[in-house]
């Protein structure tokens, strides 16, 4: 997907950043005691070569893709945590290092269960994968309810039944196309179905793709098989919440469900828990204003990816180039730019672990932070800069009700009318949108911990979550633009008199 320069159903939106852009120079220039700030004297310190250099390291196939909770997340956590070192950043991580490592609990669906349906076996996660792990023993009458919906279930007793239907659109979204990704659709389409006809007393779920939901089976089921994840903060042994099992399966698995009426499912499922490593990587550069360098303006990345999978055109290297190398990358050229010349405010610097497993490491670190949380004064966050159309971007966190700082926002705003020029499309930031990005990176949990923030994207594109994100395919040029970006709105933030300040927006 590329998005146009000026989409028209962002026009008016358009207009509305001409206008705030506009109000946000007389903001700065009261924080900063009148007129507009200078501009950030370190500047041009961000070059294209830089980041070329760096983005091709940390995005090479070497680094296997930088899955989270592997060893391969821990090397290019060490390569990031060495360029900092290299670039002057002082470690800001736990015991005086560059590192803040968590633990984390990861659930899957063991090797050892059997499936069958019909009396043949369901192998996973080819055939099939279970959308979430269960532990579950059943042997259950299958009955198929078509594409299922409420009027024509009114008379059916699903109770004690595996319920078979169709995968069906899911409901309130626009089709796939500029919209919708493919891969979006079909993960709000199963689970819709999925809690749909569990609320309808199903003992088990047996959802069958559509023509869309079957170009997507295997890139996400072969996530989903991986299991689910979360922070480990259990301090005895885990009790798991009792669910409805429920099986995603292949197109061709329609014959079985609707031909025999006596087919049955059977399945005998267990769940294997693991406790494994993640990290976070953190540096600082320190402000120079005595009072003020107890503060911290955050720049948030996180550094890991989707690992190596399944060969897609013949490469199983999912290296994760755009997502989020990156604005790992970018971090690295604003700290040196911050080390060139320091701000008033200090200025923090964390790539965080796990955040393609569930925003993990950001949720590690805003309940754990390596410096006191009352003195994060706001938090810069970038996730996908280097792609789509050259002129374009999207800016997420201004626009109601995602905003939560005004100040911060119109900061990002005029750094952008002084600095960068890019025509915002804020179709990105409406609540609306179905793909639902503004609570889908790192920003989102210190902004649930009443955190200013502002999120810097150029959003998804055709190679998002597959092996052709890769670093051939960036616009250097552009990603050195919000590189810079990110960096003027960060300097305004980190030079005013007052630090960003809180407003109505969403938590």
């Amino acid at each position: 997907m590329r998005l146009p320069l000026v989409p028209v159903r962002t026009v008016s939106r358009l207009v509305l950043i001409t206008v705030i852009s506009t109000e946000a120079g007389c903001i700065a220039g009261r924080q900063t005691g009148g007129g507009l700030p200078d501009d950030p004297p370190a500047l041009t310190a961000i070059v294209e070569s830089d980041l070329r250099r760096d983005l091709f390291a940390l995005a090479s196939t070497e680094m296997r893709g930088r899955e989270g909770g592997t060893v391969d997340e821990l090397r290019a956590s060490a390569w990031l945590a060495e360029r900092a070192r290299e670039a002057g950043l002082e470690p800001a991580g736990d015991d005086g290092t560059y590192f803040q490592f968590w633990r984390m609990r990861r659930s899957r669906v063991s090797d050892a269960s059997s499936v069958s349906l019909g009396g043949a076996a369901i192998r996973m996660p080819d055939d099939g994968v279970f959308v979430t792990p269960v532990s579950a023993s059943v042997d259950l009458p299958v009955v198929y309810v078509g594409e299922g919906r409420a009027a024509d279930l009114a008379n059916i007793d699903l109770r004690g039944k595996a319920v078979a239907a169709l995968l069906t659109a899911p409901e309130n979204s626009p089709p796939v196309g500029p919209l919708l990704t493919a891969r979006r659709y079909t993960m709000l389409a199963v689970r819709q179905r999925a809690a749909f006809l569990s609320e309808r007393g199903a003992a088990a779920v047996l959802i069958v793709s559509d023509s869309i939901g079957e170009t997507q089976f295997q890139n996400i089921a072969t996530g989903w098989a991986r299991g689910s994840y979360a922070l480990d903060t259990a301090t005895s042994v885990v009790t798991r919440p009792t669910r409805v099992p429920v099986l995603w399966l292949r197109r061709a698995s329609l014959a079985r469900v609707r031909g025999a009426t006596a087919a049955r499912f059977v399945a005998s499922v267990t769940t294997d828990d693991f406790v494994v490593p993640s990290v976070n990587v953190v540096a600082r550069v320190r402000g120079t204003d005595p009072v003020r360098r107890e503060e911290h303006i955050l720049y948030s990345a996180h550094q890991d990816g989707l690992g190596v999978r399944y060969a897609w055109d013949g490469d199983s290297t999912w290296k994760g180039a755009d997502d989020n190398a990156t604005t790992s990358v970018a971090l690295l050229a604003i700290g040196r730019a911050f080390r060139a010349a320091p701000a008033r405010r200090s200025v923090l610097f964390v790539w965080h672990g796990s955040e393609e497993l569930g925003l993990l490491g950001s949720r590690w670190f805003a309940l754990h932070p390596t410096v006191p949380r009352a003195s994060l004064a706001a938090v810069i966050n970038g996730d996908m800069i280097g792609r789509n159309h050259p002129d374009t971007a999207a800016l997420m966190g201004v626009m109601s009700p995602n905003r939560n700082s005004r100040v911060l926002a119109d900061m990002a705003l005029s750094a952008n009318a002084r600095v960068s020029r890019f025509a915002i499309d804020t179709s990105w930031d409406a609540p609306t949108h179905p793909e639902g990005l503004f609570q889908r990176s790192d920003h989102w949990p210190y902004a649930l911990q009443r955190i200013p923030v502002i999120y810097f994207s150029t959003a998804l594109s055709a190679d998002y979550h597959t092996p052709r994100d890769e670093a051939s395919r960036i616009d250097y040029a552009k990603l050195t633009r919000m590189s810079q970006w990110m960096y003027a709105t960060g300097w305004a933030a980190a030079n005013a008199d007052q630090r960003p300040t809180l407003d109505g927006g969403r938590r």
